[in-house]
């Protein structure tokens, strides 16, 4: 499996959001709401329109940890999802991210990804995968933020250390002391 990387300007966030939005709403909103709660695509694509639809919090049980996990949906979030959920016409039953094949079923974690990997190459950005999404949620929150301890239990991450290498940010220290060292 290939490592995957967030996107770490804010430019290209927003080219992605533009290209996405072209290919569909749903996709677009696939992007937004990954970038802005860090679930993992698994827990992001099984989401339905009652996970969403008038909470202030997205109550879910985790997939592959099977831990309960509680997060905020912020205003601007809520505001992006109420207005989807309107346009779109979505019962409370519906996935908010449904497929084309079938009736009511999610959309792939396969689908998902071509979806994604198709605009970066369009936006010139490489190492993106679905979790691209979940790792952009973490870095910016940690430019954001500085706290590491807190993107750590977001994350359920066992350590620190873990969750500043997951969202990139070992790599970018490792990077800036390679780039001013010259002997």
């Amino acid at each position: 499996m290939n490592t995957v990387q967030p996107i770490r300007d804010k430019a290209k966030i927003q080219q992605v959001k533009d290209e996405l939005l072209k290919t569909g709403v749903r996709n677009y909103m696939m992007f937004v709401i990954g970038i802005n709660t860090g679930l993992r695509v698994s827990d992001l694509l099984r989401l339905k329109v009652s996970d969403v639809k008038n909470k202030p919090h997205i109550l879910i049980r985790e997939k592959k940890t099977g831990k309960a996990k509680r997060f905020l949906i912020n205003s601007s979030l809520r505001v992006a999802i109420n207005t989807y959920i309107s346009d779109m016409a979505l019962v409370d039953d519906d996935y908010l991210f449904a497929s084309q094949k079938g009736i009511n079923k999610p959309l792939t974690r396969v689908q998902a990804y071509n979806i994604l990997n198709n605009v970066a190459k369009k936006c010139g950005l490489q190492e993106i995968g679905t979790h691209t999404m979940r790792k952009t949620f973490g870095y910016w929150h940690y430019k954001q933020y500085k706290d590491v301890a807190i993107l750590q239990d977001i994350f359920n991450h066992s350590s620190p250390s873990i969750t500043l290498r997951y969202i990139g940010i070992t790599d970018d220290i490792k990077d800036k002391t390679i780039e001013n060292f010259y002997l």
